[in-house]
């Protein structure tokens, strides 16, 4: 039986939203992070996609239930686009090179979404979504972290110390949300690109003793 077609069929049910939920995420995305959280409302995303606030209802039971899952949903998507692009490169630097661009290029590609999370992470009422977004958080720095220590190991990298130094790399990603405009100036990935040299090289200029 077509689950869809009957719902259609109902009276007094809501229409099916195709794509329902990333749609909804989406369109929120936007709202929020344009907007800001407080500013918009379930009204407000219904008439972003073309339906009524009961369609919204059935899917989402409320506005802060959509916020916390576009949360979750971005830690996700970051952590698989980030792992597939880290696992095909050289163990060290490239590696850490390949995190820090794929890490900008996911930012840049869902870039609302990504400063909604920024702005409302520590915002999150509900639990379980909490608790995974938490675990997925730890998951992402953990990631970080080990390829900090291979290029330590493979003597890429002088020992530092890896939990401050993967913390300064993902405040100057993340932070990106405060200042970058997707289609103005340089890409995402140019100035991770930029940032990875600054890390590595430093300051100093390469003939300096």
């Amino acid at each position: 039986m077509n689950v869809e077609k009957t719902q259609k069929r109902r009276q007094g049910r809501p229409p099916v939203i195709q794509n329902a939920c990333d749609r909804i995420l989406d369109e929120a995305s936007l709202l929020f992070g344009q907007r800001g959280y407080e500013n918009s409302s379930l009204g407000d995303v219904a008439n972003s996609i073309g339906v009524s606030k009961a369609a919204i209802f059935h899917y989402f039971p409320t506005k802060q239930d959509i916020y916390d899952a576009i949360i979750v949903r971005t830690l996700k998507g970051l952590i698989e686009s980030v792992s597939i692009a880290t696992q095909a490169e050289v163990a060290g630097l490239p590696r850490l090179r390949r995190l820090m661009i794929a890490h900008a290029t996911y930012f840049e590609d869902n870039f609302w979404a990504f400063v909604t999370m920024l702005v409302g992470y520590g915002g999150m009422t509900n639990s379980l979504l909490k608790e995974e977004a938490l675990v997925l958080r730890d998951q992402y720095e953990e990631l970080l972290r080990q390829i900090i220590a291979d290029g330590i190991e493979a003597g890429e990298l002088k020992d530092v110390d890896i939990t401050a130094t993967g913390r300064g790399i993902l405040s100057l990603l993340n932070w990106m949300a405060r200042w970058f405009k997707p289609g103005v100036g340089s890409t995402a990935a140019e100035v991770a690109e930029t940032y990875f040299n600054l890390f590595v090289c430093g300051l100093r200029p390469t003939d300096t003793k």
